[in-house]
């Protein structure tokens, strides 16, 4: 049965997760905190093309990670996409300082600018990363809310998208026993729990 979390009063929320809501038999878990310190198997970046770092949680995740994942970020660029990472593609790194053993980086849609496409490239981010995942073995896996800061994806659509692709992979793969979808703040979590289709 899904079960909305207790509510929890952290000594310093800006880094600690004080809600959490679960579906799917707690195999999905809604959160809000700071992905970085996320200690799960793998945690996702929304990064650029360049997988070289930027802002938000992309630069984040480079700062908290360290140097190792950006040399590793590089190698890739050098030997398997010269050209930058497609949208909808995912790779993956070591975690670097991070708590999490693996960084696995994928590029979401900037909204309106993929002809149409955006929802299927959204989703593919999503699954495309989960895969990733099954084939590294990871059980623990942690997402932001992938394109819906610079990137302009609108909140309640990138919901649904995103909860759909989630729910329709983990239906068919046991391999990951948990994901989380960590949010910066409270509002942004409450929107995702309004328009998910986890429960539908």
């Amino acid at each position: 049965m899904d079960r909305i979390g207790k509510i929890f009063y952290p000594r310093n929320p800006v880094f600690s997760i004080f809600m959490s809501t679960e579906f799917l038999s707690g195999r999905v878990a809604v959160k809000i905190g700071d992905i970085t310190r996320e200690a799960v198997a793998a945690i996702v970046n929304a990064a650029n093309s360049t997988l070289l770092g930027g802002g938000g949680v992309d630069g984040a995740i480079h700062r908290a990670g360290g140097s190792p994942i950006l040399e590793e970020c590089r190698e890739i660029r050098r030997t398997q996409f010269p050209g930058g990472l497609p949208t909808g593609k995912a790779v993956i790194t070591s975690g670097g300082n991070l708590p999490a053993r693996f960084v696995i980086h994928t590029v979401g849609p900037v909204y309106g600018m993929n002809q149409g496409k955006d929802a299927e490239l959204l989703a593919d981010a999503y699954r495309n990363s989960l895969q990733l995942a099954v084939e590294n073995n990871l059980e623990t896996i942690a997402f932001p809310a992938i394109s819906t800061g610079v990137f302009a994806y609108p909140r309640d659509e990138a919901a649904r998208i995103a909860s759909q692709a989630i729910k329709d992979f983990l239906a068919h793969n046991q391999t990951i026993k948990q994901v989380r979808l960590v949010f910066f703040s409270a509002p942004d979590a409450d929107k995702f729990v309004k328009h998910q289709a986890f429960c539908e």
